[in-house]
């Protein structure tokens, strides 16, 4: 949270968000083979996927107060607090299930940039 408090006031919600994308990224370089074992614990157990459901449900929600904190209103807050976890759900899944030769950050940007075109209209 201290990431997207810090982006900023002139950022747009979207933008503060891809910023706080790529610092959580660097947090896992060097650590792909941790996190693709950790996460073939987590699919293998239903109760440790829940879990995990809920963690990202509460971070989510602190995302979200840390937005409007910032001036953004809602349900834009929510909207976009949702719409980071989810390009990070995505671009996770990705890079877990990619080679390790390429770095989370990249898969996180090109989620986003998918949920840019989507939004848009465009598919």
């Amino acid at each position: 949270m201290d990431t997207l408090a810090g982006t900023p006031d002139t950022a747009a919600a979207i933008d503060a968000m891809a910023s706080t994308l790529e610092t959580v990224a660097a947090l896992f370089l060097e650590r792909h083979e941790f996190a693709r074992q950790r996460q073939a614990v987590i699919m293998a157990n239903a109760e440790l996927q829940e879990r995990e459901l809920i963690k990202l449900a509460s971070l989510s929600a602190a995302l979200a107060a840390t937005l409007r904190r910032r001036g953004v209103k809602d349900p834009a807050a929510s909207v976009t607090a949702e719409a980071g976890i989810a390009v990070f759900k995505v671009g996770f899944e990705r890079w877990v299930g990619d080679s390790g030769e390429r770095a989370l950050a990249d898969f996180l940007r090109e989620s986003l940039d998918e949920l840019k075109v989507v939004a848009a209209g465009a598919s």
